[in-house]
């Protein structure tokens, strides 16, 4: 074979195997569609979720991470309560389209209705989306990119101009059997992120029955 021969099978060969590569595997469309499937089966089957949850917050303005703890607990399909321990108690519960929110400050309870308090509409949202893997209502706020598929890593680039106007992209970590979340990162357009690690995550074990009531302040 010739010099020029040679030359032109090499670049020759990859582009007739290319097309057969690109028909025998899978589109990312498709592998992103089966992990969903998999992660509405597995969260079909959880009734019951609550963890203890570490948020590292790094700014760009300080050299220091900000560090803060607390516990989440959800009962399928629409009971919440994201409680902060540390550095300052506060949080809230919700049940259906109602809740209580508190801070320990100011020793004060306040309601709130999801339809009328739409800051909190927002937070309750992202938080029962992420519990039910509600695929529908992700799909329809972010584009989802998938990075890895064991464990499924996400990534999230905002639909709404708002939203993205201070959120460049989150990324989420699923545990390996796909049955909760695992890590939330938050990069925001100005350089700071968020750091959101669930630990000791129980799955369908029975809460307490205080799990979604506020605290009562003496």
């Amino acid at each position: 074979m010739s010099r020029t021969s040679h030359l032109i099978s090499l670049f020759l060969v990859p582009l007739l195997i290319l097309p057969f590569l690109c028909i025998a595997g899978e589109s990312p469309e498709n592998n992103l569609n089966k992990v969903f499937d998999r992660l509405q089966t597995a969260a079909a089957e959880t009734q019951h979720l609550s963890s203890n949850f570490v948020q590292e917050k790094t700014l760009t303005i300080f050299a220091e991470t900000l560090l803060s703890q607390g516990r989440f607990y959800y009962s399928h399909p629409d009971h919440l309560r994201w409680e902060l321990l540390a550095p300052v108690a506060s949080g809230f519960v919700l049940r259906g389209t109602r809740g209580e929110r508190w801070n320990s400050l100011s020793r004060e309870t306040s309601p709130f209705r999801i339809d009328k308090d739409p800051l909190m509409g927002v937070i309750a949202q992202q938080l029962l989306a992420w519990a039910k893997v509600d695929i529908d209502w992700l799909k329809t706020h972010y584009r989802i990119e998938l990075l890895t598929e064991q464990p499924v890593r996400l990534q999230l680039f905002p639909s709404n101009s708002g939203e993205a106007g201070f959120i460049e992209q989150l990324q989420i970590l699923f545990a390996e059997d796909d049955s909760h979340v695992e890590q939330v990162e938050m990069y925001e357009v100005g350089g700071d992120k968020t750091l959101l690690r669930f630990e000791e995550v129980l799955v369908n074990q029975l809460l307490p029955a205080e799990a979604f009531r506020a605290p009562e302040f003496q």
